[in-house]
């Protein structure tokens, strides 16, 4: 098809000359990691290394069971990591589709469709309704033609276009905002059609610039994971240093080096920090199962953890706060009559005009979201209205000049215009007196303080059907206001609310204006504080923005590059930054924050790679559940590794005290073996499947710089097993000097072992329950291991060859007794230290 001279176009050979000289209109792959580069990143690191370490040196030991054990976590490990760094990599190739669609340009004078990225700087566009733009670009023609900008704006509402001269060339563009000669790859024309001449494409686009920020990006390694590969690191410097002490001292202090190569080994074993990587991958890994059964999806198991760690919550308002649609709100009538629209109330028969007027003032097919909410509410409000429902014969679209659009309708002989638009439009139009334009200003203002976006609406009666030249020619007669707004979703207020009792900030970051974002925010129950707008914050300095963000609680009209920069801002201050959103313009932000939380339904491919959790449902209140559960996971890995620490003193203890005692070795090996068979799914399953702490969420985010590990947690859990390892030192060096045999006091010894690890437990179940609570709160895993405890315990009494195999004697039921009473003992005297334990730590942490 041949079009008018003026729009020629480029020449084929002007066009391969700049595909050639600028590339193809798509975003480039720089950084892309093959799936081995990935393995053999994952190889690298040191938790991983431990694990297949200790799975090998079990092995070579000849405990083939543990052996398997850590070898099988290691491999999960593997497998688990590589899938998901290879999902990570489609963030890329997901920008990529979005922004290289199909096109129809204009080439030597004549229309063809090419693919979009072959599409160059000055190609002239062809736009219709329904077409994905390819490029950047300035519009030279339009016609009526609106364009949804979501993508890059986050808002829902489509925004005019009007068509720029060449004087506009130069000037900043900047998305979102009616009335711009711009238009912006990856947009869809949702109504109207225009030319618009290439200004940018692939990497240079506003999509392409989103795309390079997110190749540049690198994730922030998760700090649960760097402490504990410090930790792991030194227990396992100490433990070996201390395992090679003892195999010089047992061999130069009593000349058996075959002995004191054994004595080494269990003592290495005793020490050995395996439980850490396994109860970290564990832990992560049920966690991703169990918030999975909430409608999140995890895309980085770590995340969960740091989510239950978060002092900020930074959440987009289209599709995330609000539910993303359009819907008809208000109602106002010149007589001054209001009528706030309900799910459960009818509207009033006064109000039936208004409705079909503002309907029939809309395309008959609509596809804008506004124009949707109305025929929407017409359809959902029986009217009684004489106005015709017959044919569209004429009409009237925007203009620059005048917002407002116009459609006639014939119904037989009889004429009606029905019109909607800007009210200061449709008030030059209706030809308001000043009494009745102030009324109206004063409505349209009111519905805007609440961040209702308002129309007003008309009629007019033609006296034939001889055209006029503009709506303006008609004398129309102010029928009333509609107010539309994206509503807030059901979910949000209580959500917002829970986050506010945890301590966690929440703050509104949005494209949208002022107003409407303050009003969405107050809805949604998020503190009150200042509004930053977007121009605010670019003549801000980092030092200037730093202090600001102690006040504000809304960002509006925010740019991408500013989403950014007000997380990265956060990050500063030293806060842990959770970032939800859904679309393109958030996907750095996504990226960038300790926690990205996108949308599963609405939210982009874009947005879903770059985040870190999905909410598959977009409710907004899964956060809660989510950070409940990474307070709860954060919880329980404090509570394992505690009982890690204070197991491993008396395993050790008692292990060194026959060398110093110049007495013969009480365990080996196998019997520091048989111990890990109890203290690994202890650390493994029981402490990952107990339940919330009561204070869980009404408690502040932790201090993102306190350790894991920290010294009142070491003191304490070195105090447990102090007083463990003081009890049953003493029965043991008490017995040896009443004449207890060997073995038998080597079989007495190891089942008050099991009996204390078994009080261990119980009391590092909970940080304060009562000893009541530490015997009867729920836990099935616990009652799993406690009965797998009970029936090793049985066999190895009454199985003579296990008793050989571990070189036990046979021993009385006095002695059973006593075994189990120090484990008692045990339990009722740390149970009754915890009350004085708690208040030294709350008063080192005041003084912290």
């Amino acid at each position: 098809m041949t079009v008018p001279p003026r729009h020629p176009g480029l020449s084929t050979a002007a066009a391969a000359e700049r595909l050639a000289s600028d590339g193809p209109n798509a975003l480039q792959s720089a950084g892309r990691r093959s799936m081995l580069r990935i393995a053999l990143d994952v190889f690298r690191e040191p938790m991983l290394v431990l694990l297949l370490a200790g799975g090998i040196a079990y092995l070579l030991l000849g405990d083939l069971t543990e052996a398997l054990i850590l070898l099988a976590f290691a491999t999960f490990s593997i497998v688990v990591t590589v899938v998901q760094e290879t999902r990570t990599e489609h963030v890329l190739d997901a920008l990529r589709d979005l922004s290289a669609p199909r096109a129809l340009v204009i080439r030597d004078g004549v229309r063809v469709r090419i693919a979009g990225r072959d599409v160059v700087r000055d190609d002239l566009l062809v736009l219709e309704q329904g077409d994905r733009i390819a490029a950047d670009a300035m519009l030279v023609e339009a016609a009526d033609l609106q364009a949804d900008e979501s993508l890059l704006t986050g808002e829902s509402l489509p925004v005019d276009k009007v068509a720029g001269s060449e004087q506009d060339t130069g000037a900043a563009r900047r998305p979102g905002g009616d009335d711009q000669p711009y238009v912006y790859s990856g947009s869809l024309v949702t109504r109207g059609s225009g030319i618009a001449r290439v200004l940018a494409t692939g990497p240079r686009s506003e999509i392409g610039k989103i795309g390079q920020s997110l190749a540049t990006l690198e994730t922030e390694a998760p700090r649960l994971r760097r402490e504990t590969t410090r930790i792991v690191t030194w227990c396992g410097i100490g433990g070996g240093a201390v395992a090679l002490l003892v195999v010089l001292l047992y061999g130069l202090l009593r000349g058996g080096w075959i002995d004191a190569a054994l004595a080494g080994i269990a003592i290495g074993m005793s020490m050995l920090p395996e439980e850490f990587p396994v109860v970290l991958t564990v832990f992560l890994a049920m966690g991703a199962w169990r918030i999975g059964a909430v409608g999140v999806l995890t895309r980085r198991a770590a995340a969960i953890e740091t989510l239950g760690s978060a002092t900020v919550l930074c959440t987009d308002k289209t599709g995330t706060l609000t539910e993303n649609r359009m819907s008809l709100t208000e109602l106002w009538l010149p007589s001054g009559e209001t009528f706030a629209l309900q799910p459960d109330l009818a509207v009033g028969a006064a109000y039936h005009d208004l409705l079909a007027t503002a309907a029939l003032a809309s395309a008959a097919e609509p596809t804008d979201p506004m124009e949707l909410a109305l025929h929407s509410a017409r359809a959902a409000n029986a009217t009684t209205a004489s106005l015709p429902t017959g044919a569209l014969v004429h009409a009237y679209a925007l203009r620059p000049d005048l917002l407002a659009m116009s459609n006639v309708w014939a119904d037989g002989d009889a004429l009606t215009i029905a019109a909607k638009g800007a009210p200061e439009a449709i008030a030059r139009l209706c030809h308001l007196s000043a009494a009745e334009l102030a009324a109206m200003t004063a409505a349209v203002e009111a519905m805007a303080v609440r961040g209702i976006r308002v129309l007003a609406v008309a009629r007019a009666t033609p006296k034939d059907r001889d055209w006029a030249a503009t709506q303006s020619d008609y004398a129309y007669a102010l029928t009333g206001l509609v107010g539309l707004a994206d509503p807030i979703r059901a979910s949000v207020p209580e959500a917002v609310a829970e986050c506010r009792r945890a301590g966690i900030r929440v703050v509104m970051i949005t494209g949208d204006y002022a107003a409407t974002a303050r009003s969405i925010a107050r809805q949604a129950g998020i503190a009150e504080g200042d509004v930053l707008t977007g121009d605010d914050l670019a003549a801000l300095d980092d030092a200037a923005l730093a202090e600001r963000l102690k006040s504000v609680t809304v960002f509006a009209r925010i740019m991408p590059e500013q989403k950014l920069r007000i997380v990265e801002a956060f990050k500063a201050a030293g806060e842990i930054v959770a970032m939800t959103g859904d679309g393109v313009n958030d996907a750095p932000s996504l990226k960038a924050a300790h926690i990205g939380v996108a949308m599963g339904k609405r939210g982009t491919d874009v947005a879903r790679e770059a985040a870190a959790i999905v909410l598959i449902e977009d409710d907004f209140g899964s956060i809660v559940q989510s950070v409940r559960l990474g307070r709860r996971i954060y919880d329980n890995l404090r509570k394992a590794m505690a009982f890690i620490f204070a197991v491993h003193v008396p395993i050790a203890g008692l292990a060194l005290l026959p060398l110093f005692a110049g007495l013969p070795i009480l365990f080996g090996p196998i019997h520091i073996a048989l111990l890990e068979m109890v203290i690994d799914p202890v650390c493994a399953l029981v402490f990952e499947a107990e339940r919330d702490e009561d204070t869980i969420m009404r408690r502040p985010p932790r201090d993102p710089a306190e350790a894991l590990f920290s010294l009142p947690m070491i003191v304490w859990s070195v105090f447990q097993g102090g007083l463990a390892f003081a009890m049953l030192g003493t029965v043991f060096l008490v017995e040896h000097r009443s004449g207890m045999g060997e073995f038998e006091l080597r079989a007495l010894i190891f089942f008050a072992l099991i009996a204390e690890i078994v009080a261990l437990i119980l009391v590092n179940r909970s940080f304060g329950a009562s000893l009541r609570d530490a015997l009867t709160r729920h836990n099935a895993a616990l009652r799993y291991v406690a009965g797998a405890i009970v029936a090793v315990t049985g066999l190895i009494l009454f199985l003579p060859s296990a008793q050989a195999l571990l070189k036990f004697g046979s021993i009385g039921w006095r002695d059973m007794a006593l075994a189990i009473g120090l484990g008692l003992l045990l339990l009722v005297l740390l149970e009754a230290c915890k009350p004085f334990v708690r208040s030294v730590t709350a008063r080192l942490a005041a003084r912290a």
